[in-house]
């Protein structure tokens, strides 16, 4: 009997090297995509992850090791030119063969516009009807402040790429991953779309979680540090009130901290949401005569391990965060 296994095993452990082997070699750019094309390739392969944990996608140097993973990438899988323009000009470079695969114009993504100003109100969602609230007393500190996002420079371009904090992106994203390492490898192609089937349904599943995390403080007010968050918000329905800085890359001006003070007091609001990279000290003037909270949000999740785990679990941290400060 162990001499008929001995062969058997030998062959089943041959064939599974083959298919890892087989499988294309493919390059992502942040920790969640990262995330969810491991949930997709699952046991058939690895990709290898460009923008090291905890630094910033919006302007990065590559390391030699993640320029050899461009360079031997069949598959690249990138938000988009608005989140890291550089690595266009590096995939064109080191990826020319490459198959490359924007997933925020992907079939079935919601796309949002780069919100301006410091306060967001409701129709900054497509709302018609403004919340109504009046800022009569503060229309100097709001031209200083939208003049200053008018010539900040918007890391961003047009539209907000922080588009993975949508459950429902992240849905669809599964979706086009599948499809394109199933064009590439069409011999796992069934394994490919069962893996990206079970990750939809963990999703559909965490909404609910989340939701629950959400309901007992929904409708209390908060402020995030930068605005990265409007995907999260939307999918929610769990607004923040404004942000204290018009990007991650650009310091807030007195005139628009001064606005941010004055919807602090006007609508109430308790939680001030910080990033881990950024000045503690900019909270702190924000916060300056205020009772609100603060808490720590992180849009990439650069302390979690990368890794399939990777992108639910930032999600429902994000929920746990806000839950915990309101």
């Amino acid at each position: 009997m162990s001499r008929n296994l001995a062969p058997l095993s030998l062959a089943a452990s041959l064939l599974a090297g083959m298919a890892v082997a087989d499988a294309p070699n493919v390059a992502v750019d942040i920790a969640p995509v990262h995330s969810l094309v491991t949930r997709v390739m699952g046991d058939l392969g690895e990709p290898s992850l460009i923008v090291a944990p905890g630094a910033s996608p919006h302007e990065y140097s590559l390391r030699p090791s993640e320029a050899a993973a461009l360079q031997n990438a069949d598959l690249v899988f990138w938000v988009g030119h608005d989140l890291t323009p550089w690595l266009e000009d590096a995939v064109d470079t080191l990826a020319s063969d490459a198959t490359v695969v924007e997933l925020i114009e992907a079939d079935g993504t919601t796309e949002l516009p780069v919100r301006e100003g410091a306060l967001f109100d409701a129709h900054e969602h497509g709302d018609a009807e403004h919340d109504g609230e009046s800022h009569a007393g503060h229309d100097e500190d709001h031209d200083s402040a939208h003049e200053e996002d008018e010539h900040a420079g918007h890391d961003h371009g047009g539209h907000d790429p922080h588009a993975w904090l949508s459950v429902e992106n992240g849905a669809a994203w599964l979706n086009a991953i599948a499809a394109a390492l199933s064009a590439a490898d069409p011999d796992n192609a069934g394994a490919y779309y069962a893996n990206a089937a079970a990750g939809r349904e963990e999703l559909t599943a965490l909404r609910a979680e989340i939701n629950g995390i959400l309901d007992p403080v929904r409708g209390r007010k908060f402020v995030v540090f930068h605005d990265a968050y409007q995907y999260f918000e939307l999918d929610f329905d769990f607004p923040a009130s404004g942000a204290i800085s018009v990007s991650d890359a650009t310091d807030p001006s007195p005139a628009r901290i001064a606005e941010i003070q004055h919807r602090i007091a006007d609508q109430g609001v308790t939680c001030i949401m910080s990033e881990p990279q950024f000045n503690p000290g900019i909270v702190a003037a924000v916060m300056d005569g205020s009772d609100a909270r603060t808490g720590v949000m992180d849009p990439l999740g650069s302390d979690l391990e990368p890794g399939a785990a990777l992108y639910p679990q930032l999600l429902r941290n994000l929920a746990t965060s806000l839950a915990d400060c309101l």
